[in-house]
């Protein structure tokens, strides 16, 4: 039960986060912001998570998960409000630091603690069903903001992105007792710092390539609505759009378990970052919301598998005692790349249109993807550990 409980918490606070993109993005576009700004915004969303992801961590594990999931709740609350009661560009900047950091207090300890809920034997579960929960919440969440948009108005869809979060908090404050207590493992306190993971050749190609997978999904997310907007599209076209990418990210993640009895991480992982590299191409070719749907389908396949296959391939490769430590610099390093391309990318688009943006994105998946191979061949083609498989190799 406490797994399900946990499910609700993960599904309504990232339909509220996920939301927030779209309607943050065209609230902004409809106030005169151009695509370098919306970069900007976007870039928001990764500056606390990128500098304190591993502290988070590490502050999740003394005191336990409730409060830090807590206050990611409420934070994720108190930051749609604001741009419901101040309806103002400047008020998006704040909300927009305050969502990213806020969700990532929610995002880093669930993630954390979803794997020892019910014990070590329902690890592959749980992991399954946390990364079902996310793209399922990814699918509603564009969808309630965009339709809300279009026939309720922006600060409408923040009143009703915020409601979603109402629960969680809730539950969290009311009834936390279905959670598991502070990790306790004295005498296991792992020697080596963070640096000394970085040093190491495979896992820091993986950690590179993650970030770059990472990096394509938040980039889809930022730029379909800018792109979509220029085009002409209506904002629940837009929401559509980005729900079906949504879509594929469950369908992929839900054959998972399926494709893992027939191949290694690492080759699924190669093959979906040139799936998702060869859909981004087709991006530009595209002005219809059909068409752009189905594109954003193949993009979700390849993407969506990008998270669960890294972190099961960092799992395997980091030094024993220290995989949630190696977690926690993926989340860094992926935050990075949230920071550093909405910025990189809305200044292309500024200054050279669309074509260029999804062109550039698919020669640095591909570069992901060539890092994946190198990263993965001393395995010598061996299963690693899978957050769905459940065994270490």
């Amino acid at each position: 039960m406490a797994i399900y409980l946990t499910l609700v918490l993960i599904v309504l606070n990232h339909i509220a986060f996920g939301g927030s993109r779209i309607v943050v993005s065209l609230f902004a576009l409809e106030s005169g912001a151009t695509q370098m700004q919306v970069g900007f915004l976007m870039a928001l969303y990764a500056v606390c998570p990128m500098l304190f992801a591993i502290a988070i961590g590490r502050f999740a594990d003394r005191v336990g998960p409730r409060l830090p999931m807590l206050l990611g709740s409420i934070g994720l609350l108190v930051a749609l409000s604001l741009t419901a009661l101040w309806p103002t560009l400047t008020t998006l900047y704040i909300a927009a630091f305050l969502m990213g950091s806020s969700f990532h207090f929610f995002f880093v300890t669930v993630t954390g603690i979803a794997g020892g809920i019910g014990g070590t034997e329902n690890r592959s579960r749980n992991y399954a069903l946390v990364s079902l929960g996310f793209s399922g919440a990814g699918f509603l969440g564009p969808l309630i903001g965009g339709f809300a948009i279009d026939y309720l108005g922006h600060v409408e869809a923040f009143m009703i992105l915020a409601s979603f979060t109402i629960i969680p908090v809730l539950m969290l404050w009311l009834r936390p007792g279905f959670l598991p207590g502070a990790a306790k493992l004295p005498g296991t306190a792992p020697t080596g710092g963070v640096m000394e993971l970085w040093r190491a050749p495979q896992l820091r190609n993986t950690f590179i390539a993650s970030g770059f997978i990472s990096a394509a999904w938040d980039l889809f997310n930022f730029y379909l609505p800018v792109y979509g907007h220029g085009i002409g599209l209506s904002a629940s076209a837009i929401g559509i759009i980005l729900g079906v990418f949504a879509l594929a990210t469950f369908v992929i993640r839900a054959a998972l378990p399926w494709l893992l009895k027939h191949s290694s991480e690492a080759k699924i992982l190669v093959y979906a970052i040139f799936i998702a590299a060869g859909a981004f191409i087709l991006f530009p070719f595209f002005d219809n919301p059909y068409a752009l749907s189905a594109v954003a389908f193949l993009l979700g396949l390849g993407v969506g598998c990008g998270q669960p296959m890294s972190m099961s391939l960092i799992y395997s490769l980091a030094p024993a005692g220290r995989a949630s430590e190696a977690a926690g610099l993926r989340v860094t390093v992926n935050n990075l790349t949230h920071l550093v391309i909405p910025l990189l990318f809305g200044s292309i688009g500024t200054a050279f249109g669309y074509a260029p943006v999804w062109y550039a994105n698919s020669v640095l998946l591909s570069f992901g993807g060539w890092l994946v191979r190198r990263a993965a061949s001393p395995l010598g083609g061996r299963r690693a550990a899978s957050p769905l498989g459940g065994r270490r190799g």
